[in-house]
């Protein structure tokens, strides 16, 4: 768990304070420098119109986890409160909220994600939030489970007979022991909305120019890979050891929870 933990704080550290220290900015172009190898001036190169990759590395991360954690937060949002309703409450609830979520399962998300960004315009908002209220179908089901569990345990039973409200018993006892199981789905959950986002930007639809992403970036040296690799390479192996920490992290969080509980 160490080396991924240590993987991710290095990539975020560089992404969110790299460029108050690095000269060159993610937009600049240089027509005339064109796509240079990396170099002691350019450590990573540059792309096609001359803008320093790493900047433009570093910038695109922050988009890319900040696309992450913002749709995997309203992900949890939602799959929390519907979760928590029906296993909570129960009987005909829990029943409607299990059928929507078993029509809405098999649907192809990702061509809808695709037809709201093409409908409504291309902005980040838009995305951080259409992508976070498509993924919460795994979340609900988990957190109803985990719910209806908590709820058949003798301490809850027992709050019940204390004449405890039943807000006030989902607050104290269910809600808290929520959070482990959050943050380790989340964990699992960010990586996923992270290979959306760049799939959607490879097409087009996502992120929009000037601005930056790693699915933007990967997008840019597919076209150029032939003739200059590195804009492929740098960005794509940065990529995949973001996103196979991650997943190793959350599996990490995951076998720990299940030997907790």
């Amino acid at each position: 768990m160490k080396w991924h933990l240590f993987i991710l704080t290095a990539i975020g550290l560089v992404c969110f304070l790299g460029p108050l220290f690095y000269s060159q900015d993610y937009h600049t172009q240089n027509l005339l420098l064109g796509a240079q190898a990396p170099s002691v001036q350019h450590i990573f190169g540059t792309d096609i119109l001359g803008r320093d990759l790493l900047a433009r590395w570093m910038y695109g991360g922050r988009i890319s986890i900040l696309i992450g954690l913002g749709a995997g937060l309203i992900a949890v949002g939602i799959g929390l409160g519907i979760g928590s309703i029906a296993g909570f409450v129960g009987g005909n609830v829990d029943r409607c909220f299990m059928r929507l979520i078993d029509i809405l399962y098999p649907l192809p998300f990702t061509l809808l994600i695709i037809l709201i960004m093409a409908l409504t315009g291309r902005h980040l908002w838009m995305l951080v939030v259409v992508m976070g209220c498509v993924k919460w179908l795994t979340m609900a089901r988990i957190i109803r489970n985990r719910v209806m569990a908590l709820k058949a345990s003798t301490f809850v039973e027992c709050s019940y007979c204390m004449g405890q409200k039943p807000l006030k018993i989902w607050w104290k006892h269910i809600l808290p022991n929520l959070i482990s199981l959050m943050l380790v789905y989340g964990t699992l959950l960010i990586p996923n909305i992270i290979l959306e986002e760049a799939f959607i930007s490879f097409l087009g639809l996502g992120v929009q120019p000037p601005l930056s992403s790693w699915g933007v970036l990967i997008l840019d040296g597919a076209r150029f890979m032939e003739e200059y690799p590195w804009l492929l390479l740098i960005p794509g192996c940065f990529f995949s050891l973001t996103l196979c920490s991650l997943n190793a992290l959350g599996d990490h969080l995951r076998d720990r929870l299940e030997k907790t509980s």
